[in-house]
């Protein structure tokens, strides 16, 4: 069991829920019979445990379940994303999964290519990653001067000139922004004119076969993102949910708040 905040949420919820239905059962009614006709008060930890349970439950659920806010920590996913973005997650648009144990009970819908997904790093579990899905299961992905192909077909990509970047994406500016269609999702990506092409672990002769239930993603900072590329796919169980709004971004001028993005969609 990885002790992250979800577990941590966890524990809390049973405790807390333990302690006040056992002295709901067992205690209060002993308290009750003894103090008689007397005002009866309850100790210090039954009476945070009953007013913090329905709040931790609350909040369990809703991010088990429902939604979870999650922060971006780098400009991998430039220009979509920046680092600095406060991003929600629609938890059930792959499954209802059970927290902690992140089994799925119910089978809902998978991810499409174009979706922006959070998942659970294959080669460090306890990380979250967020990328763009490329390649869905049996598709075989190759990528040729910094080009993607899916099943022999490469994508379609329009030059959108010198991509000028602001607040923590400054770093960037005069790289290439591109417009890359993908499925039915259109995005920008960035291209870093001169950079090297690195040696793709997991791009045999340039290309890889996506296997059964595992997904190939990418980050649309295309030189500087950690995705499938050097540690393959990711395996269905590991994901946590589609990225699909932008809630707060602390990416403006001097670390002051980015109010232009706020509630921006994540297409």
């Amino acid at each position: 069991m990885q002790f992250d905040f979800p577990t941590i949420l966890f524990l809390a919820a049973v405790v807390t829920g333990v302690v006040w239905a056992i002295d709901a059962l067992v205690f209060a009614p002993r308290r009750r019979r003894a103090a008689g006709e007397k005002p009866v008060k309850e100790p210090v930890l039954v009476e945070y445990a009953r007013a913090f349970f329905p709040i931790i439950l609350v909040v369990l659920l809703l991010r088990a379940f429902l939604v979870e806010p999650f922060r971006i920590p780098s400009g991998s996913m430039m220009p979509t994303l920046v680092a600095g973005d406060f991003i929600l997650v629609n938890k059930f648009a792959y499954g209802i999964r059970l927290p902690v144990i992140n089994k799925k009970i119910i089978s809902i819908g998978s991810p499409k290519r174009g979706d922006v997904v959070v998942f659970r790093y294959p080669r460090d579990p306890s990380t979250d990653y967020i990328k763009r899905v490329v390649g869905l299961p049996g598709d075989h992905i190759e990528y040729h001067d910094k080009k993607v192909y899916i099943n022999g077909t490469p994508l379609k990509y329009k030059d959108d000139g010198v991509y000028i970047g602001k607040g923590s994406s400054v770093s960037m500016s005069g790289t290439r922004e591109l417009t890359e269609t993908l499925g039915q999702v259109q995005h920008h990506i960035l291209l870093e004119p001169g950079a090297g092409a690195p040696y793709y672990t997991c791009l045999s002769n340039g290309s890889f076969t996506v296997p059964k239930g595992h997904y190939f993603v990418m980050g649309d900072n295309r030189d500087h993102s950690n995705d499938s590329r050097f540690w393959c796919s990711v395996p269905d169980e590991n994901l946590v949910g589609r990225a699909f709004m932008i809630w707060m971004s602390w990416d403006g001028p001097d670390g002051k708040i980015a109010w232009s993005r706020i509630g921006d969609s994540i297409k």
